[in-house]
């Protein structure tokens, strides 16, 4: 199926309906990248205020690629999705050493960094830099798929690229920043998921053919994602009577890579079994108490947890641990919200 001249309409209701965001109303390069880095499986409403504390802590390239690891893992925590920071700190070093601390005004070079892909180098390339190439992520996928009526599964690539060069045939040549960032507002604000399109408050009704064939809310199709693995493990807070909490770091690469957690025991563990696997590491309890079940879902993993507070005397950690106090767990280490309930934990019993 053809489609008619979608941008026209389209852009008028950008520029009436268009949110106030940050990284719009100040469209820098590195700001446009930082912001379209966060909002990868993040809600707007979520990041702005973590770009905002982003960009008033780096406000450059520079200050980006010189951050202290630790600062960097703390401006991003509550977040989630670590990798996405370690691999803009990544790009942002290449970009100081090959581009001289500006990022390439070229969508080719731009996916040779690390973390940036076709979407998140089309988005940079269009607004910042004009270029005439097509931004497609899952809201522009979406709209799409409604657009033609196209019943195929949006994940297989073959699909994705044939709706991308749809989104892309239809681009104005001279405001391909304005066209990729309305199709992107509009499957945001009106061309919902899950069923509940507002058609009523839509620009393309007209030329909407699921919305003419009446389609619209069984659309798109995904296949299912993957069966999600299952992890049970114990969560043991432990604290030493001084104000401190005993922590150690995860491995630098894999899951939470680099990030800090306490005291972590495979299965669910009985209380006696949580004191005998302390006593291993050189730690007597005095006392334990329970604490709350948790769960934490990742892409294609679920940790269910238990957790214990263990109290003990002041003594040395134990080889590869460390103590923190309360002002180090809220200034210096990073807990990823996998411990969120525990981290609370920490702060109310420290």
């Amino acid at each position: 199926m053809t489609l008619p001249d979608i941008a026209p309409p389209l852009l008028v209701w950008y520029a009436q309906n268009k949110r106030v965001l940050p990284f719009r109303t100040l469209s820098t390069p590195y700001r446009v990248w930082v912001s379209e880095i966060m909002l990868q499986q993040t809600r707007v409403s979520t990041a702005l205020p973590y770009f905002e504390r982003f960009m008033e802590a780096l406000p450059t390239i520079a200050d980006l690629a010189a951050c202290e690891p630790e600062k960097l893992h703390k401006l991003w925590e509550g977040l989630g999705y670590y990798s996405r920071v370690r691999n803009l700190q990544k790009a942002a070093q290449i970009v100081m050493e090959r581009y001289g601390g500006r990022l390439p005004a070229d969508c080719a070079a731009l996916q040779k960094l690390p973390g940036i892909g076709a979407y998140t180098a089309g988005a940079i390339a269009s607004i910042c830099f004009g270029q005439p190439v097509p931004a497609v992520d899952g809201n522009v996928l979406r709209v799409f798929a409604r657009l033609l009526d196209d019943a195929r599964d949006i994940v297989k690539p073959e699909v994705k690229k044939e709706l991308s060069s749809a989104a892309h045939a239809l681009q104005p040549p001279e405001c391909p920043g304005d066209y990729n960032q309305a199709l992107m507002e509009l499957g945001a604000l009106i061309c919902l998921p899950n069923g509940a399109p507002l058609c009523g408050e839509c620009p393309l009704r007209t030329l909407c053919a699921a919305h003419a064939n009446g389609t619209e809310a069984s659309l798109p199709h995904k296949a299912p994602p993957p069966e999600k693995k299952f992890a049970r493990y114990t969560v043991v807070v432990v604290l030493d009577g001084a104000g401190h909490v005993l922590l150690c770091q995860r491995p630098p690469n894999g899951l939470l890579a680099g990030l800090w957690q306490p005291v972590l025991l495979e299965g669910a563990l009985s209380g006696e079994q949580v004191l005998s696997a302390l006593r291993a590491l050189g730690i007597t309890g005095n006392n334990f108490q329970p604490l709350p079940d948790a769960k934490h879902i990742f892409t294609h993993l679920v940790w269910r947890m238990s957790g214990f507070a263990v109290r003990t005397e002041p003594a040395p950690a134990p080889p590869g641990f460390l103590w923190a106090a309360r002002d180090e767990l809220n200034a210096r280490y990073t807990l990823p919200n996998a411990y969120k309930v525990y981290r609370d934990a920490m702060k109310k019993l420290l």
